[in-house]
């Protein structure tokens, strides 16, 4: 039997944000930057890369690091970060990878003869006359290239505009030549960042990062994160360099924007910035996009839901969920581990990670352990959330809980529903199983664990049967 999908869909002890998908020869292959667990600043780790078959989403295999970070000429010492990359195919038939340093402001390119074999350094995207695109006075700085080739023209858009920074106009396109490096047509602006989108139609969901370029049918979806950061929204044109219209949000990392089982406002997770991109596997659509855990910002993992496209081309919002990549709710019966939960939150609302009050997925040990996940800091009012699940015959549930706490949780399958049992737990430094009787009608259901108690709980899994 193949293996159910779960978000996030790489293993637990694995920290690959700002996903870029892309399906080659059967296989998807997913291209991000590298955090580490623990990590204190964002994108510490080489370039690796993970791929799947596209019969088989939850079967995920390590092509190992594609690009160390000392490869750029740039970079020999390790000191710099390799920010959030993009992959493309050249008129060649090579894969080329673009991406910016954290200290520099142009953009660099390795090249691969397979899609995930050892990238070697190739140079920097360049103007006629040699000059690094960033270098020249009027240049924007360079930041999250995302990459599209046609014929023998290559779109890179770039940009990163924040708050109050007029000095940046928004995401840009520049046109390369053939030879994947040499500007033919120089930068233009496409989206507007915060400072310039009054009356744009982009107000509230400005420019901020993450540029991410797809084509389905005769029009282009540029995919970014915007000013509130937690969002992945999208605009549209029939133009690669220009005419794009606002289209909307297709995912929020804390559900913001979502009203049918919550009001709009409300947040379900602790989310921060975005990144990620659209890719048809098979059949279906999908959007790609990180969460962040550890209660930080610089330990994220990446996750992916279902998307849909309306007659008229426009994405509705896609749910958060647990079962992502699995195209359908998970089995009713078995054991999961805590850390698939796409909900956290307590009676505190915050629709952005930090502070040491709310619960958070982490793991024993250190970066790079493989050690399971689970959700710590579970205090009072604290609920962990799953969603789907089909249900079929269950009549008893089990969770496994260490930690100095006393109380019960709370078993319910929806955030405000009824309590449909509680589950007591007492005082515990080793992980301990605690099972009672549930009944939960037969159909297609969340799960969610609320905390009632004193003390600082941890979930490691839980068992319907």
């Amino acid at each position: 039997m193949k293996k159910q999908a779960f978000n996030p869909y790489l293993p637990s002890w694995e920290y690959i944000p700002d996903g870029e998908p892309y399906v080659f020869d059967d296989r998807v292959y997913v291209y991000g930057s590298h955090d580490f667990y623990n990590g204190y600043v964002f994108c510490m780790g080489d370039y690796m890369c993970w791929s799947a078959p596209v019969d088989d989403l939850g079967n995920w295999r390590c092509e190992g690091v594609i690009y160390p970070r000392d490869e750029d000429p740039l970079n020999r010492d390790g000191k710099m970060c390799l920010y959030a990359p993009d992959v493309t195919v050249g008129p060649d038939g090579r894969y080329y990878l673009y991406y910016v340093l954290d200290k520099v402001s142009v953009v660099s390119v390795a090249v691969c003869d397979t899609p995930a074999g050892k990238y070697e350094f190739y140079g920097y995207v360049h103007y006629q006359d040699g000059t690094r695109l960033g270098e020249r006075v009027d240049d924007e700085p360079q930041f999250d290239p995302g990459v599209l080739t046609e014929g023998e023209k290559t779109y890179l858009y770039t940009g990163f505009c924040g708050n109050g920074d007029k000095s940046r106009t928004g995401a840009r396109v520049t046109v390369l030549d053939k030879d994947m490096l040499t500007i033919l047509e120089e930068p233009v602006t496409i989206v507007p960042g915060c400072e310039y989108s009054a009356g744009t139609g982009y107000e509230g969901h400005a420019f901020f990062e993450a540029s991410s370029i797809r084509k389905r049918e005769d029009t282009y979806y540029f995919i970014y994160s915007s000013q509130v950061m937690h969002e992945l929204c999208y605009a549209v044109s029939k133009n690669p360099t220009g005419d794009f219209v606002y289209g909307g949000v297709i995912v929020s990392n804390c559900d913001m924007h979502i009203d049918s089982y919550k009001p709009a406002d409300m947040p379900m997770a602790y989310g921060a910035n975005n990144h990620g991109s659209i890719v048809q596997i098979g059949e279906d659509w999908y959007i790609f996009y990180h969460r962040h855990t550890n209660g930080t910002w610089y330990s994220r993992q990446g996750c992916a839901e279902k998307i849909n496209f309306r007659e008229d081309g426009s994405i509705p919002q896609a749910e958060i969920t647990s079962c992502g990549l699995n195209s359908g709710p998970l089995r009713g019966k078995g054991i999961y581990p805590a850390y698939i939960a796409c909900h956290l939150f307590t009676r505190e609302s915050s629709a952005y990670v930090g502070g040491d009050r709310f619960p958070k997925v982490m793991q024993d040990g250190k970066d790079g352990d493989e050690e399971t996940g689970y959700v710590g800091n579970i205090q009072d009012s604290a609920t962990v959330g799953f969603k789907y699940f089909d249900v079929k015959g269950v009549s008893r549930i089990t969770i496994t809980v260490r930690g100095y706490a006393k109380g019960v949780f709370q078993v319910k399958t929806a955030r405000n529903g009824e309590v449909l049992a509680e589950i007591p737990v007492d005082y515990t430094n080793v992980w301990e199983d605690y099972t009672v009787p549930v009944s939960i009608e037969d159909g297609i259901h969340a799960l969610y664990l609320t905390f009632c108690g004193q003390g600082n709980a941890m979930l490691k899994s839980f068992e319907l049967r």
